[in-house]
């Protein structure tokens, strides 16, 4: 809820136009609830209004709204692919039991372990797969999460907005030690990326 970045900002905001929906639906479930304990009045008129408030309300409006969050989400979704980009950075990101192994297109004698290091304000186009089981690559403040599947490569396209330091998870249950299965990213200034990139400070 905190995004730090335009994928994740995109995503929490899919996620509030959602709950907005959830809650229009639920607050038009709870007038009909309400409706449908009052005093009942003669047979024609109330099978009139009971026509109109389960066809107009009770099936329109929830289809109408339901249509709409699907097509938003279908666009957000759309809309995080990774496309050609000559600014982006590519990283490749290797799951076993239990860490994370990073190397960079840029300088692919470096390797990192349970670190990623990234430049800020560009793309980054992160190659996530497993030497053993399933786990799955997740910066909740950067961008959504993908999973690592063994002889699979998948691409997720992160971006932070300023230098920092945000948590990452593996987000698939794969086995005892899981739970303290983590990662750090950490999102360098242009002379911090270049110094990175000379000398593999970390």
């Amino acid at each position: 809820m905190a995004p730090a970045g335009p994928a994740a900002r995109s995503i929490a905001t899919l996620w509030w136009v959602m709950l907005i929906g959830a809650v229009l639906i639920f607050g038009l479930v709870m007038i009909l609830l309400g409706l449908s304990f009052r005093r009942r009045g003669a047979a024609a008129d109330e099978a009139r209004h009971i026509r109109v408030w389960i066809i107009s309300l009770g099936l329109a409006f929830p289809a109408a709204v339901l249509l709409l969050l699907l097509a938003y989400g279908l666009v957000i979704g759309e809309q995080l692919l990774p496309r050609n980009n000559p600014e982006a950075v590519s990283v490749q990101a290797e799951a076993r039991r239990w860490a994370w192994t990073f190397s960079y297109d840029a300088r692919p004698e470096r390797t990192t372990q349970n670190v990623l290091h990234i430049p800020a304000g560009r793309p980054v186009d992160v190659a996530v797969t497993s030497e053993d089981v399933i786990h799955s690559f997740w910066v909740p403040r950067l961008a959504g999460k993908i999973d690592a599947i063994p002889g699979h490569v998948n691409i997720l396209r992160i971006e932070a907005d300023q230098p920092g330091t945000y948590a990452g998870r593996s987000a698939e249950f794969s086995g005892g030690g899981y739970d303290g299965f983590s990662f750090t990213v950490i999102a360098h200034d242009a002379a911090g990326w270049d110094a990175f990139l000379m000398d593999g400070t970390e």
